[in-house]
């Protein structure tokens, strides 16, 4: 996809020649799900885009919740920003370990705490070493600390209490981005202690469906027939979900490529939804 640093995904072309602007702040979000026994933080100490800092999505969550990485406070949010060096008026370019995944979720989290000027790396880190470029390890070279203000955007973030009024209402299209075997109720979620299903009323778009075999986001026109076969209709009222709010990002990032920014994403999702709460659930598809 052709984009410039003020739009939703930014190229590799693009990061390489802007990597030492003094207004650009690179952030890797890797984060994977317990089952893969992989560490985000592992990986990035060995090896990371230089001058990266290291976006913790667990360690950055509500620690007063039970549900995983929830959005935390404003005032923590503001806090991790400053001691990483992210202001008011810096650009933020996002990437992953995957191509776009996770940081698809860090993308949000800043955007729901409306800082605006923030971006993913399409094709993520993969497609930043095929290409050949550079690398570093150790730890991230530390930044000036800068004065973030949070200005939080309760239209991004949907709760329990909307997707209930979403549920009995039926007035706003609930995409769920989990695997089709899983929003069906065939397969068991891995989070354990959760029912199988699905929200009554919502349509499955497996976020796979909307990523490249290189990990880079498909085109505008592939984005629209994924979400057009979904029985999506784009200009409608939206709000993402998924397993815990994660691939649910993935989908808002897609929508904002073709021109749909403002789609709510459910914080909790199935991991909230999905507990044995008497919450309504369907399977099938």
């Amino acid at each position: 996809m052709t984009t410039t640093g003020r739009e939703p995904i930014v190229e590799t072309s693009w990061l390489a020649e802007h990597l030492s602007a003094p207004d650009l702040a690179v952030l890797d979000a890797s984060w994977h799900l317990p089952a893969m026994n992989r560490d985000g933080r592992r990986e990035f100490l060995a090896e990371h885009i230089p001058s990266a800092q290291f976006f913790d999505i667990d360690e950055l969550s509500d620690e007063t919740s039970d549900l995983p990485h929830m959005l935390p406070s404003t005032v923590k949010f503001a806090s991790r920003m400053k001691e990483m060096g992210i202001g008011d008026g810096v650009r933020v370019v996002i990437y992953d370990s995957t191509g776009i995944y996770s940081a698809a979720r860090a993308w949000w989290s800043l955007r729901a705490m409306g800082h605006n000027d923030v971006a993913v790396l399409n094709g993520g880190l993969p497609k930043w070493k095929d290409e050949g470029r550079p690398i570093e390890d150790g730890p991230a070279r530390k930044r000036a600390r800068m004065h973030f203000t949070p200005r939080f955007n309760a239209a991004l973030v949907a709760d329990l209490y909307d997707m209930k009024g979403y549920v009995r209402a039926g007035n706003s299209q609930i995409i769920d981005a989990r695997p089709a075997a899983r929003f069906r109720g065939e397969e068991a979620e891995p989070r354990p202690g959760l029912r199988r299903g699905h929200m009554p009323g919502a349509r499955n778009l497996p976020y796979t469906e909307l990523i490249n075999p290189d990990g880079t986001l498909k085109s505008a026109s592939e984005i629209q027939e994924a979400f057009a076969q979904a029985g999506v209709e784009p200009q409608g009222a939206m709000v993402t979900t998924c397993g815990s709010s994660v691939t649910a990002s993935i989908l808002a990032l897609a929508l904002a490529a073709i021109g749909q920014p403002d789609v709510g994403v459910y914080d909790g999702s199935w991991a909230e939804w999905g507990q044995n709460n008497g919450l309504p659930v369907a399977d099938g598809s």
